[in-house]
C-alpha cells in the first residue's frame, strides 16, 4: 500500500509539474490582454450593450446578491474588472459560471471589455451590502491593518495602477468564499503573497478580518440613493429576493 501512494504521490507530482508551463502561458496571455485593454478608450454606450449579459447574474445595479453567490461590482476599478475577465477568458483564473460568458464569442473582443469595465465602474454601489456579524471587529480591525491594508488601502479602496480589487462594500459571504479559494489556490490569479500570508490565519481570524471588511463603506459618493433602480434596463424583470 505505501508503494501504491508513493507511486500516486510521484505521478501527481509529474502532472503538476507538467501543467506549469500551460499555466504560465495562461498567465502570459491575460496579461497580454490586459495591456492592451487598458490603453483603449472605454466607449460608455457600447458598455451599456456588453453589460445587458452581465445583468443576468449581477443585476441591473451590479450589486449582485445578499448571499454572496454573485459579487457587487458596481463601482470596482476599472483596471481589476479588465483584469479579471482576461484572467477568466485566458483560464488564468478558475470561474466555470462566468467562462462561457467571458469568451471572446459571448463577450467580444478587447474594446468591449474596457467598455464594459468602464461602464460598471460608474454604477453607484449598494448603500446595503450583507455584512458579517460583528463580534470580533477589533480583532479583525488590527489584522486588516497589519495584513491587507497596504495592499488593498487603508479603506478598502484597491489599487488601480497594481490591479489590486476595491473591497470596501462588498458582500460578507462573497468574501469569505473567494479567501478561502485564495487559500486553497482555486483562485490561480491571485497575488502569490496574499495566499501565502492568510495560510497562517486561524477561523477565528478569518471571520474577524473578513467581517470588518464587509463594513468598509464606499464613500458618499459612490453609493446609490436608497432604492434606486438602474434605469438602462428599464424591462428587467428581477427574480423574487434579488
Amino acid at each position: 500500500m505505501r508503494t501504491i501512494q508513493k507511486g500516486l504521490m510521484g505521478l501527481a507530482g509529474m502532472v503538476a509539474v507538467a501543467a506549469l508551463p500551460a499555466l504560465a502561458e495562461d498567465s502570459a496571455k491575460a496579461a497580454a490582454e490586459v495591456e492592451r485593454a487598458l490603453h483603449l478608450q472605454p466607449n460608455i454606450d457600447n458598455g451599456r450593450q456588453v453589460y445587458g449579459t452581465c445583468a443576468v447574474c449581477h443585476m441591473p445595479e451590479g450589486w449582485g446578491t445578499a448571499d454572496g453567490a454573485y459579487p457587487q461590482i458596481s463601482g470596482q476599478l476599472p483596471s481589476v474588472i479588465i483584469k479579471q475577465l482576461a484572467d477568466i477568458r485566458g483560464r488564468n483564473r478558475d470561474n466555470p459560471i462566468m467562462f462561457p460568458f467571458a469568451i471572446p464569442s459571448t463577450l467580444g473582443g478587447l474594446q468591449n471589455i474596457a467598455d464594459v469595465a468602464a461602464y460598471i465602474a460608474r454604477l453607484p454601489m449598494n448603500p446595503d451590502n450583507t455584512k458579517g456579524p460583528g463580534v470580533d471587529l477589533e480583532h479583525g480591525k488590527k489584522l486588516y491593518e497589519d495584513n491587507c491594508a497596504e495592499c488593498h488601502g487603508d479603506r478598502g479602496q484597491g489599487d488601480a495602477e497594481n490591479h489590486v480589487p476595491l473591497i470596501q462594500g462588498q458582500h460578507f459571504g462573497y468574501l469569505v468564499r473567494e479567501f478561502d479559494w485564495i487559500r486553497i489556490g482555486k483562485r490561480r490569479n491571485s497575488d502569490p503573497k496574499m495566499v501565502k500570508q492568510i495560510q497562517g490565519f486561524s477561523p477565528r481570524d478569518e471571520m474577524a478580518v473578513l467581517d470588518y471588511v464587509s463594513r468598509l463603506p464606499p464613500p458618499a459618493e459612490k453609493l446609490a440613493q436608497p432604492g434606486w433602480v438602474n434605469p438602462d434596463f428599464p424591462a428587467f424583470v428581477r427574480p423574487p429576493g434579488r
